[in-house]
């Protein structure tokens, strides 16, 4: 077989080796335990602390103060949205009554998607926000679901199936309006473009590390200092009480490393990903007239394609493509092998043929031109062949 071709960032990026061997150096220097009161417990504490600091400050977090920010590690970005969510709103009244209301998009990820909906089956009233047809967030609905009883709005900072981004700050100002906390999954985003929390002003932002190049197994949420939350996970005292468990020191430094990496090459790396993307893009809408590029009319993130080959079925697409060497997704790895169309692509009221056919095809640091060049190829011909195939 041709050598593999890896377009399934979004899913999860390959670690970089200087992050590989940040995570090894931590692992043999840091043994003890960060809740050890002995001097290898001390050392490992330090360095867990000098992680989590350095990471705020990436993100754009108020450490200083009476009252900073808290930065709360995670298993990944879907534990951080569940603790958002569910640490902030968990709970049902006894007597059945509505707790309050929830606003989220009708384009958010499963990890927040899937907790909203268990906060309805607990009486909270969820509000779901629709999008244009380039995918970007209704900001005229958000202001009529801005009601005294919502505690609660959480929006993506950029869709992991088209990297569509949404219109952020706008509903950051249309929430602080309204006195109404705001929360974004920003695990796309993250690593791929500049993202200030506090200039944003958000309440809380989820991150996962291996969605730019880190270690799979940590991710963040931040707390703004005057947000409230509750553990949603019982059995320790650490982080504050708020998510039980001993810290990676490993993990943490990993994390730090990876987004010190982007932080250092951001402007070159986002150059270089929007030419490879659109690139792969024009070479395939050129060849197949009836393909499509989602939200292409929208501000995107720069390392993500999402393409409607419309005749296609997207399962046997991505299968065929995987056996001529690449390597791609019809949309959220938390997803994967659903039969069912996408609720992001059907939120923008996308043509039934052409979300059938649609592929995510995303890059990242570790992409290069060739690759992108020899990825066309095999598009084309697993297309040219399936056509023929069909056509018999």
């Amino acid at each position: 077989m041709d050598e593999p071709i890896y377009l399934d960032h979004n899913a999860t990026a390959p670690l970089l080796p200087a992050v590989a061997d940040a995570i090894r150096d931590a692992s043999l220097r840091f043994p003890g335990n960060p809740g050890s009161q002995h001097e290898a417990g001390r050392k490992a504490r330090r360095a867990l602390e000098e992680a989590r600091e350095r990471i705020g400050q990436l993100l754009g977090a108020r450490l200083d103060g009476q009252k900073p920010d808290r930065v709360f590690f995670t298993s990944g970005g879907t534990e951080a949205n569940n603790l958002a969510l569910l640490g902030l709103l968990g709970g049902s009244r006894a007597d059945g009554t509505i707790p309050g209301r929830l606003a989220i998009s009708a384009i958010e990820h499963p990890s927040v998607a899937e907790p909203a909906n268990q906060l309805e089956s607990s009486c909270w009233q969820v509000d779901r926000i629709g999008v244009d047809s380039n995918g970007v967030m209704l900001l005229d609905e958000l202001e009529q679901v801005l009601q005294p009883m919502t505690r609660l709005v959480s929006l993506m900072l950029g869709n992991n199936e088209t990297g569509v981004l949404q219109p952020l700050a706008e509903a950051s100002t249309l929430c602080a309006e309204h006195g109404v906390l705001l929360h974004s999954d920003a695990a796309q985003v993250v690593g791929k473009l500049p993202v200030d929390f506090a200039g944003l002003n958000l309440a809380m932002m989820s991150c996962a590390a291996h969605k730019f190049n880190g270690p799979r197994g940590i991710g963040a949420l931040i707390v703004r200092d005057d947000v409230a939350i509750r553990p949603t996970m019982f059995g320790g005292h650490q982080q504050a009480d708020v998510r039980p468990g001993t810290e990676s020191i490993a993990l943490a430094v990993g994390m730090c490393t990876a987004l010190e990496c982007w932080h250092r090459e951001s402007d070159v790396r986002r150059k270089r990903l929007t030419e490879l993307r659109d690139s792969l893009e024009n070479a395939i809408l050129a060849e197949l007239p009836t393909a499509i590029a989602i939200g292409r009319d929208a501000p995107r993130l720069p390392n993500t394609a999402n393409i409607a080959f419309t005749g296609f079925d997207r399962q046997a697409l991505v299968m065929a493509l995987d056996m001529a060497g690449v390597a791609c997704s019809t949309g959220s790895a938390c997803a994967s092998g659903s039969s069912e169309p996408s609720p992001t692509l059907t939120a923008m009221g996308l043509e039934k043929a052409a979300a059938e056919g649609s592929v995510r095809l995303s890059l990242g640091a570790t992409t290069t031109k060739p690759e992108i060049d020899e990825a066309t190829r095999r598009i084309l011909l697993v297309c040219k062949r399936l056509q023929q195939s069909r056509n018999r």
